[in-house]
């Protein structure tokens, strides 16, 4: 047996035994990669086993995530810590093999894939983090080359990533951004769950990648190893353009009754037929037994050594040339925010709290960006086509822009010197935008933000919330927060979308009030390491709320005004809980009470998600027991009632078209509303 057919029919035994084993999977797919992986692995592919985070190291991702034993099958065999017992417990519990491949489960993993089209959309966000790293990092001294990012992002997809609408929008800005260390391969079989596609999916896919700026190389035999790899190489020598390499392949390829159909997509062979496709690959080996051979063929570990030391040494060439650059780059990869981020968050909440400024929480927000863009240079913003309503640009940051040989344009900055395009303009593309954010997260060296309106969220959320499973410190900025926005209407008017986001596990979600809880949410953000952040703020002005301190605002709720402050020397009768831009009618209505010797007092609650995390000693401090306690957001009333309110002031119908003070008044959001509320609390006690 020739030894690329070695390798390959090496992935077909382990992705059909694991399946059979698990009685649950996909091996049709493993199957028919099989060969595309013995070219892309075998032959290119730069990475090193024995250090999977090594910082140059091509990125692989598999979109079509359901061939999940493709991916294990090759980390197993190219010597990774991933043991035979791993992929022997394929889809089990605690296993380092789950159904979907999950970074930071298995080690080689760059990306959670699952949600089909989104695998190639964060492949798109890595393979920009390189070429934006790559340009503000490398240099070049006469004849030394110091270009310590220098790789590239493969990915493997299939007709359900292309099916699915977040592929248009990956393809097409990546195409526009002139990604051409970006290299797609597609697994062209025909064949998905419903049978074969092309009843329902007639895109003509090498001509859409061509109008969206691709080198397209069509028409490769998938299970001709060699074909592949001649097709890898010409795409890696490309100097303007991504590469869509188009593979004709046999999914099941090798079992003589499953291959070509439907029924080797989504579950096992069976024990019959994998006999049968043992004896047509030629491969008497029982389930999960390899030949020496075999291993020794995929054995990566030597390779990949050579290649990490290479990069070292050129690294340190780098260092000892620019030693600044280089603790600067390694800091930014790391995920370290520089020592001096302590005090710059002081100081723009301080400045924030000082001023005092009434200004609508997106503006908040940006003034806040003006500070902290000018210290992260790790910072990367953008906006869904509306940059003029999110506010996501800031002096810091100019448009990211290409020219014509695909180079990142230069401006000059404040201090003189040349730098890069840090604001994307992303276009009308929320679900995009947010995926590519999760890959620019991952690759490393930046912290993404993206804005759009606050009910756009439902376009991205699946993106949010693999963000949050993947523990990724990317910061969702959406604006235009609730009915306050207006005339627009119930189409845009946020209703459900706050208490929606908040129940996406580690998903820290902010309703800040004023300038100075803007300030400290953006701090909070950029200081999680581990989970993203959406920040949920008004188009209205908001007038500034008097506070003593801002300490306690880091977690999440904090008494902001008590029964003395507006002149009762008596213990609060009740609690008035509000965020956001509601903040304002608690503190009207404490106002309006106190005339009626009602002694109430108001808590700030910008994070819910925050102050869940919270101690129960805090919490029993913020909200005593034994005082009714009555809630104000324009939104559903649902997520509210965990917190024992006797009330709650919200919003679960759709809002109406109209200017936001008649809607205001409509709706019940007025002090005099809030009074007789409380009121009526009361008279029940």
């Amino acid at each position: 047996m020739a030894k690329n057919e070695m390798m390959a029919n090496a992935i077909r035994a382990l992705a059909m035994d694991a399946v059979q084993q698990a009685n649950s999977g996909h091996p049709g797919a493993p199957m028919g990669m099989a060969d595309m992986a013995v070219a892309l692995w075998g032959d290119h592919l730069r990475h090193n086993p024995a250090n999977p985070h090594w910082t140059n190291r091509d990125r692989f991702v598999l979109s079509n995530g359901h061939a999940s034993m493709l991916i294990y099958s090759v980390l197993h065999l190219t010597g990774y810590q991933l043991p035979i017992d791993e992929l022997k417990n394929f889809r089990q519990l605690h296993s380092k093999t789950p159904g979907h491949p999950e970074v930071d489960v298995t080690p080689g993993i760059e990306t959670t894939t699952g949600p089909l089209g989104q695998g190639l959309t964060n492949a798109v966000g890595m393979a920009l983090a390189e070429k934006l790293l790559a340009k503000e990092f490398n240099r070049s001294n006469g004849k030394t080359d110091h270009s310590i990012v220098d790789h590239h992002t493969y990915v493997f997809l299939g007709d359900g990533c292309l099916m699915e609408g977040v592929s248009h929008e990956a393809i097409a800005l990546a195409g526009a951004w002139r990604l051409n260390k970006l290299i797609a391969l597609y697994d062209d079989n025909g064949i998905s769950i419903d049978g074969q596609v092309a009843p329902w999916f007639i895109d003509n896919t090498p001509m859409r990648f061509a109008a969206c700026g691709w080198n397209v190389i069509d028409a490769v035999d998938g299970h001709d190893a060699a074909a592949v790899s001649a097709a890898i190489a010409s795409a890696r020598s490309s100097t303007d353009k991504p590469t869509l390499i188009v593979c004709k392949t046999h999914i099941g390829k090798g079992s003589p009754n499953r291959a070509n159909t439907a029924k080797a997509h989504g579950e096992p062979l069976g024990a019959e037929e994998i006999g049968l496709t043992r004896t047509a690959l030629n491969w008497p080996h029982t389930p999960f037994d390899l030949p020496k051979e075999t291993y020794a063929a995929w054995d990566a570990k030597a390779r990949g050594g050579k290649h990490e030391a290479a990069w070292d040494k050129k690294f340190a060439a780098y260092t000892k040339a620019h030693p600044e650059l280089a603790a600067e780059f390694l800091r930014r990869m790391q995920g370290e925010l520089p020592k001096s981020f302590s005090q710059l968050a002081v100081d723009t909440v301080v400045g924030a709290h000082t001023r005092a400024e009434t200004v609508a929480s997106r503006k908040a927000s940006q003034l806040a960006l003006e500070s902290f863009t000018a210290g992260l240079p790790e910072l990367l913003g953008g906006s869904a086509d509306l940059t003029g309503s999110n506010l996501t640009n800031t002096k810091a940051t100019p448009s990211l822009r290409f020219d014509a040989n695909g180079d990142v344009v230069q401006v000059e900055a404040a201090n003189g010197s040349l730098v890069g395009g840090r604001h994307i303009n992303y276009g009308v593309r929320e679900f995009g935008m947010a995926a590519i954010m999760n890959g620019v997260a991952l690759h490393g060296g930046f912290i993404p933000y993206g804005g759009t309106f606050l009910t756009f969220s439902d376009y991205s959320r699946n993106a949010i919330r693999m963000a949050a499973l993947m523990k990724l410190r990317v910061v969702h900025v959406f604006t235009h927060d609730s009915i306050g926005l207006g005339e627009d209407g119930p189409t845009h008017q946020s209703i459900e979308h706050a208490a929606s986001l908040r129940l996406i596990p580690n998903l820290d979600v902010w309703r800040p009030g004023d300038t100075a809880e803007t300030a400290v949410a953006w701090a909070v953000a950029l200081e999680n390491k581990t989970r993203p952040t959406a920040l949920l703020l008004s188009r209205q002005n908001l007038p500034y709320a008097p506070k003593d301190d801002v300490g306690q605002i880091s977690k999440g709720a904090y008494v902001l005004a008590e029964p003395a402050e507006v002149g009762l020397k008596k213990k609060a009768q009740a609690v008035i809980i509000a965020t956001g831009s509601e903040v304002q009618l608690a503190l009207k209505a404490q106002e309006l009470l106190a005339t009626q010797k009602i002694a109430v007092r108001v808590v700030s609650m910008p994070s819910t998600t925050t102050f869940d995390r919270q101690d129960a000693a805090y919490k029993s401090k913020i909200l005593p027991e034994g005082i009714p306690r009555i809630a104000v957001e324009m939104g559903v009333t649902d997520g509210w009632w965990k917190y024992g309110c006797a009330a709650v002031i919200g919003i679960d119908t759709f809002g109406e078209s109209a200017p936001a003070g008649v809607l205001f008044k409509h709706f019940g959001f007025t002090p005099e509303n809030v009074v007789a509320t409380v009121r009526k609390v009361l008279r029940k006690k």
